[in-house]
């Protein structure tokens, strides 16, 4: 288990083409409205609750919104977010044991940057949503 209470990375990782699956097959259910749509089974509704609950911190959604604008290194984010560079890095662990962020090394630095275009997506869906609300 993570520090969040939640599955470790290689636990994730041993999971996620049985996610990836399984979101693809519920997307196909809500493209077809006419169809009556299952319920998650409740391995996939885990993995999405332990998703919404790694956002449901406001320094993670700060370091994300970061990120979203492109690779940066600790320090670059601890100076936008206005937060330690320890705390960064506590952060960013669990961000990447997630799969939301990944890591580059570039000689002594680390640079971070958002894992893929569904993250960026689902972030700026989420921006969206809350200044039109």
């Amino acid at each position: 288990m993570s520090e969040y209470g939640t599955l470790t990375n290689p636990e994730i990782e041993g999971r996620m083409p049985l996610i990836d699956e399984q979101l693809f097959m519920y997307s196909k259910m809500t493209d077809a409205p006419q169809e009556r749509q299952a319920a998650l089974d409740e391995h996939t509704a885990a993995h999405i609750a332990e998703l919404f609950r790694a956002l449901g911190d406001m320094s993670r959604v700060r370091i994300i919104s970061v990120l979203a604008e492109g690779e940066k290194n600790v320090s670059a984010i601890a100076a936008a977010v206005g937060i330690s560079e320890s705390a960064v890095s506590h952060h960013l662990r669990g961000l990447r044991q997630m799969r939301l962020v990944r890591s580059r090394r570039a000689g002594r630095q680390v640079f971070y940057c958002l894992h893929d275009e569904h993250i960026v997506d689902l972030f700026r869906r989420g921006l969206d949503h809350v200044l039109q609300g």
